[in-house]
């Protein structure tokens, strides 16, 4: 069986930065097993696998290397790339995942992808746990939770950039991966992503973690646009902006590869 896949750098408007993506089209869902086998093949963040319904709905499923992803946002903006792409009459489509219910997507005039996503605001931690305080080289200011992730708290962004993880110790933390950031002067806020439990050791560019982080910004700067960046290695640039029970994240996108897989 033939495939067609793209490999989407998200969150960039230059190839080989950003966070790139996997996308896969099917009219049929593929078993989980061959899934989960071609985003080991690929060893990307996350491949979207992805089931037409009509022209402007689909469903979307995301596997990581390691396994199959609740919620992920580059890959969520790497399908819409493609999508549009090859639909240029659209300019909006909706995704349905399970973890998540229903992603609104709307192709930007000014070249940014929009993505509606549910407000994951994080709450304080009292008890924190010591796999994350000793697998953390700085100590948090204050460390909060939500269903993705423990979110550590910095009083400056040079914490974030230099912070060093010690994976197998949180790797203890699972299910929950680990964001640490801190206010910053050139963005309104600045994090770094690592989920050693659910993919790897950083992840480039994470979209899903800023449902939680933009409304905790928000509420901290008293402001409701931001502009964020991911600290990575590779780095990327997200619009983000809060309005009531909905995050919306804005990113561009440029295409890496675009082929065939035999499987």
């Amino acid at each position: 069986m033939e495939l067609k896949i793209n490999v989407i750098d998200a969150f960039t408007d230059a190839t080989f930065k950003g966070n790139p993506a996997a996308v896969i089209i099917t009219e049929n869902w593929l078993s989980v097993e061959l899934m989960q086998s071609i985003a080991v093949e690929n060893n990307l963040s996350e491949t979207a696998f992805v089931k037409k319904i009509d022209s402007q709905h689909y469903e979307i499923r995301w596997f990581s290397p390691i396994t199959e992803i609740e919620f992920c946002g580059h890959a969520t903006l790497a399908a819409s790339f493609v999508i549009f792409a090859k639909s240029n009459h659209l300019k909006s489509i909706d995704f349905f995942a399970k973890a998540v219910g229903n992603l609104s997507v709307t192709e930007m005039d000014n070249g940014y992808i929009q993505m509606s996503f549910p407000n994951r605001q994080p709450k304080v931690v009292d008890d924190i746990p010591l796999a994350l305080l000793n697998g953390l080289s700085i100590k948090p200011v204050e460390v909060l939770l939500n269903d993705q992730a423990y979110f550590v708290v910095y009083e400056q962004e040079a914490d974030v950039k230099n912070v060093m993880p010690d994976i197998e110790l949180l790797k203890q933390l699972a299910p929950f991966d680990i964001v640490v950031t801190a206010k910053s002067s050139e963005y309104d806020f600045i994090s770094r992503y690592f989920w050693p439990a659910n993919g790897g050791y950083e992840d480039p560019v994470t979209g899903s973690i800023h449902s939680g982080l933009a409304p905790y910004w928000a509420s901290k700067l008293n402001k409701s646009e931001l502009i964020a960046y991911q600290a990575s290695k590779r780095g990327g640039k997200l619009i983000c902006s809060i309005k009531g029970n909905k995050v919306y994240i804005s990113g561009k996108a440029v295409q890496y590869l675009e082929g065939k897989i035999t499987v």
